[in-house]
């Protein structure tokens, strides 16, 4: 017989009994679409926490001080402060030609802000000009400040649109406004685009102003905390053996001794976070395809009912000149036929499901390879669940078979 027959006969057997093929089918349909949406669920997740990493900084290089086995922050000996002023501009005089776009010292700490009668406590980062090159932030109002306001330790800073929301209540003008930051007034000259969130939290919930004054009049000390680098494309590594061999040189560092400082880089955090959410897609996968497997036990057992409800119609077949082949190809088709019906209507609940998850800004994401590969799925399990049905109504002996009642 041709395939075509036997499709044929597939489908008429399940149009014969619509209700008992579509509850057959469930198992198949629940387990594809599980696939399908666990995978992107997985799969958008990770790459909204790799754009939350990425939009802190492209190529950023962190460098604290103190040695330890904390690559992601700095440690205990982090108090030993022995970076210097200075070192920002010796990385990027001596590393701009081959492998450092920008560096900059850096100071932080938290302080309450008033203006009028508004009161805010947020962060205070002190730089220079270069944290916007190498944040890849621009000024939506007004400017940044210059290199000759970091020399001259000026009070004036620029603020993100959080603290704008929090301390110009009635929305007035922020530009040119005195904010006191503890007890020192700032002038505001700018104000941050919008940069929304962020791995640590809200990116605008801060205010910038120049790291000498940040760090002699605000916090009092005359140490930097850190230095963040911007590495050329495609450079991060090459950028961290560089700088760490500088800053070795610098501090005269023997070589049998560990560095006093450490580096952390963006793209460390981007592979971690991308192998965390890999992990976490499979593990989602491998629970969800568990209804792949039940779908299967339900769709052979109730072939095996199939193949004993339609004894008869195999004698006849069978006396009219089938050939053990073609039952056996019967019955095998009509599983795999269940069985992709019930993926393609999986495929469709997977698309509903990551849509409706979409409008309640649940970051998933439908992935082609994940479609194919749960139609694949089903298919194999189709032709799992069909054959042992299909053995059993292809070796029925033919006359056992015309006295069957």
């Amino acid at each position: 017989m041709a395939l075509l027959e036997f499709l044929k006969l597939a489908l008429f057997a399940i149009t014969r009994n619509k209700m008992r093929a579509f509850l057959t089918m469930l198992g198949i349909i629940v387990g594809v679409g599980a696939v399908i949406a666990m995978i992107g669920i997985g799969e958008g997740s990770k790459r909204a926490s790799i754009a939350l990493i990425q939009n802190m900084g492209s190529n950023m290089l962190t460098i604290f001080p103190g040695s330890g086995g904390n690559r992601f922050g700095p440690s205990a000996m982090g108090s030993a402060e022995i970076l210097l002023e200075s070192d920002p501009t010796l990385i990027q005089q001596e590393l701009s030609q081959s492998s450092v776009v920008a560096a900059t010292a850096t100071v932080q700490t938290t302080r309450p802000v008033i203006y009028q009668n508004s009161n805010y406590v947020t962060q205070i980062q002190g730089t220079s000009p270069e944290f916007l090159q190498i944040r890849g932030w621009e000024v939506e109002n007004g400017r940044f400040f210059t290199d000759t306001e970091v020399r001259g330790m000026a009070k004036v800073c620029v603020i993100g649109q959080t603290v704008k929301d929090n301390l110009f209540l009635n929305g007035e003008d922020p530009m040119g406004q005195t904010v006191r930051i503890g007890a020192l007034p700032f002038q505001v000259v700018g104000v941050l685009e919008k940069k929304g969130a962020g791995m640590w939290g809200d990116q605008d919930d801060l205010i910038v102003a120049p790291y000498t004054t940040v760090m002699r009049k605000v916090m009092g000390r005359d140490k930097i905390q850190r230095i963040m680098v911007s590495a050329q494309e495609g450079k991060a590594e090459l950028a961290e053996a560089e700088v760490t061999a500088l800053l070795r040189q610098r501090m005269k560092v023997a070589p049998k001794d560990d560095n006093p400082f450490q580096i952390r880089k963006q793209d460390d955090i981007v592979q971690m976070q991308a192998q965390q959410a890999g992990i976490l897609t499979a593990l989602l996968a491998v629970a969800a395809s568990i209804s792949l497997v039940v779908g299967g036990i339900g769709i052979s057992n109730i072939m095996l009912v199939s193949v004993t409800e339609r004894t008869r119609e195999i004698g006849i077949r069978r006396a009219l000149g089938a050939t053990q082949r073609s039952i056996l190809w019967q019955f095998l088709i009509e599983a795999v036929v269940l069985s992709v019906f019930g993926g393609l209507i999986g495929i469709a609940f997977a698309y509903s499901a990551v849509f409706i998850l979409q409008k309640f800004q649940v970051p998933a994401i439908t992935e082609s390879w994940a479609v194919v590969l749960g139609l694949g799925f089903s298919g194999v399990v189709g032709v799992a669940a069909g054959f042992l049905p299909a053995v059993k109504a292809a070796k029925l002996n033919v006359i056992d078979a015309l006295r069957y009642e």
